[in-house]
């Protein structure tokens, strides 16, 4: 069986997505779409040019939405970066561009017959994943945000620089929002084997420090370059593979909670058929109820989304 993967929105972290897919075979056909013609016309056919010297060959579309009917797999990478260059560090800054570009964009899947599993990256992703999947009329298990996939990455770097380990030795999740309300459930956190309190205690970590670090992290590199790209884009391309490989991988993603009433990031075994599975933490009582304000603020953007 074929695996097709379509990317929406070739700027930065769609055609970073699009070379990782790409350069290690991932999907056998690739389609690519974006309104600026000529850009993403120039990315086929500059992928074209790369494949003489890869392993692999991928059958490249470019603007066919029609082409999304067999699709597994959309990646959403709608977005205007520039409205995330603001004094509050606010991922809801490209709300009004982004909720009226998806809407459009939606439409046009539903239209197309698409019956796969979307993967949202556009900010603000959880309100982005609701209104995504509230226009196509997709189960809500088959629409998923990259939600806090990349963050709670970007907090096991955080630990694992301070312990002069690999990343890969940490495990643990940010949950909640892909923004500002997000936190580290230090409750799940552990290092190579060893509860995270314990492991602070001994080596003198400051774990509101390596928070906020994780919290922070994709704004210190957006003010080094002005976009982020690598980390986000990897995510979301692990996501698909999980998908497409029906991995059954518990991974923290936006995910639609029936106790919250909203998309938001909290584990789930994720598969072919999309979320299969919800986990279910034990969280602390302090978590809980940060959990429910990330909520309640995603809750608030969406409706004012609509």
């Amino acid at each position: 069986m074929s695996r097709k993967i379509a990317v929406i929105g070739m700027g930065h972290v769609g055609s970073t997505a699009a070379h990782y897919i790409v350069a290690n075979g991932f999907a056998d056909d690739l389609v690519l779409i974006d309104p600026n013609e000529a850009k993403v016309v120039a990315d086929a056919i500059d992928f074209e040019d790369a494949m003489p010297n890869l392993p692999f060959h991928t059958n490249i579309v470019v603007n066919d939405y029609a082409a999304l009917k067999d699709t597994d797999v959309i990646i959403s990478a709608l977005g205007n970066i520039k409205l995330q260059d603001n004094p509050n560090n606010d991922r809801f800054a490209e709300l009004p561009f982004t909720s009226a570009a998806v809407k459009d964009v939606a439409q046009k899947i539903k239209a197309s017959g698409f019956n796969g599993i979307i993967v949202a990256i556009t900010n603000p992703v959880d309100v982005i994943t609701s209104i995504y999947q509230e226009i196509t009329g997709l189960p809500k298990n088959h629409v998923i945000g990259t939600g806090t996939l990349l963050d709670s990455a970007r907090m096991k770097h955080a630990v694992a620089d301070q312990l002069n380990i690999d990343s890969r030795s940490v495990t643990g999740y940010n949950l909640g929002e892909h923004g500002n309300s997000q936190f580290t459930a230090w409750s799940t956190v552990r290092v190579l084997g060893h509860s995270i309190s314990e492991v602070a205690e001994q080596k003198h970590l400051d774990l509101e420090q390596l928070d906020k670090q994780a919290r922070e992290g994709g704004f210190k590199v957006f003010h080094g370059k002005k976009y982020t790209s690598y980390g986000v884009a990897t995510a979301a391309v692990r996501l698909a593979n999980t998908v497409l490989n029906d991995a059954l991988t518990e991974l923290p993603v936006s995910n639609f909670r029936e106790e919250y009433g909203v998309y938001l990031s909290y584990p789930a075994i994720v598969g072919r058929d999309g979320v299969v599975e919800q986990i279910q933490l034990d969280l602390t009582d302090e978590e809980l109820k940060k959990l429910q304000i990330s909520a309640d603020y995603i809750k608030t953007k969406f409706a004012e989304s609509l």
